[in-house]
């Protein structure tokens, strides 16, 4: 908590995608540091969900991103100084089932939100939060680094790489001058905590198979992967929009990996066990 001094006391901080798993959480932190929080996301689908059973005390407004003129006319009515872009399609299977819902939603939603934010005058610092997978996966063994190249294989992962290059477009188009507001990117992957109840995520999965008394058929248990707890990317993304904020943002108008240190990996096989 003392991390962030005051940075947040009193800011007008808006999130899409709020009542997620990690939307919840930051709407929660935010609210902790002193911050004025709304939001904008789709309804809850899952039962439970965090949403519910933390039920903070912000307006939640329920629109789908992908409409512009009512992301526009949220935008204006909340006037928000921070935006933190976390709603999306985040489940690969999901994407296979329906592509076009994860395009859509993943690249022009972040497009209106970044049209919106470029239209408000009240915001000075926008954290686009997409994920791990947007780089081109060639199965290297080393980690990605911010400037390999993106894509994505599957619709999910070909989403998240669209949103990057949306962001890095508006960053250089609209967000450059010293009158603008600053725009980083954050990208996380294989997060876990409480709060999930997600399909197709390990540890929801485990929890459902527990409490029904069966076993989980695990895909690839050799895998390794970066595991972390939901509240080191949050804090990364808290710390990110501070110094966008911030009388010196150099070097921050950029996307950045948040995941632990290369010896935390594990594999899948550890992590069920």
């Amino acid at each position: 908590m003392s991390s962030f001094s005051d940075i947040y006391k009193n800011r007008r901080a808006l999130i899409t995608g709020h009542n997620g798993f990690k939307g919840t959480w930051l709407t929660h932190w935010l609210q902790q540091l002193g911050a004025t929080v709304s939001g904008i996301s789709l309804p809850t689908i899952t039962t439970p969900n965090h949403w519910g059973l933390l039920q903070p005390d912000v307006p939640s407004h329920l629109q789908d991103v992908r409409d512009a003129d009512k992301i526009m006319a949220l935008m204006h009515a909340e006037k928000p100084e921070v935006v933190f872009h976390m709603a999306a399609q985040p489940l690969v299977r999901r994407s296979y089932r329906d592509p076009l819902e994860t395009l859509s939603t993943n690249i022009m939603g972040t497009a209106n939100v970044l049209e919106a934010c470029r239209l408000t005058p009240s915001v000075r610092a926008i954290v686009v939060v997409t994920t791990d997978k947007c780089y081109e996966n060639i199965e290297q063994h080393r980690g990605y680094l911010e400037d390999d190249k993106l894509g994505g294989h599957d619709p999910y992962s070909a989403s998240k790489a669209g949103a990057e290059l949306v962001a890095a477009s508006y960053r250089k188009s609209f967000f450059s001058a010293t009158d603008t507001a600053l725009l980083g990117t954050a990208r996380a992957g294989n997060v876990i905590g409480g709060g999930d109840w997600s399909e197709d995520r390990i540890l929801p999965d485990l929890a459902r198979a527990f409490g029904a008394g069966r076993a989980l058929p695990v895909r690839n248990r050799h895998a390794v992967r970066p595991w972390q707890h939901v509240l080191d990317p949050l804090a990364g993304y808290l710390l990110l929009a501070e110094g966008l904020a911030g009388p010196d943002a150099t070097g921050l108008e950029a996307g950045f990996n948040f995941g632990p240190e290369p010896a935390d990996q594990r594999s899948v096989g550890a992590l069920v066990q």
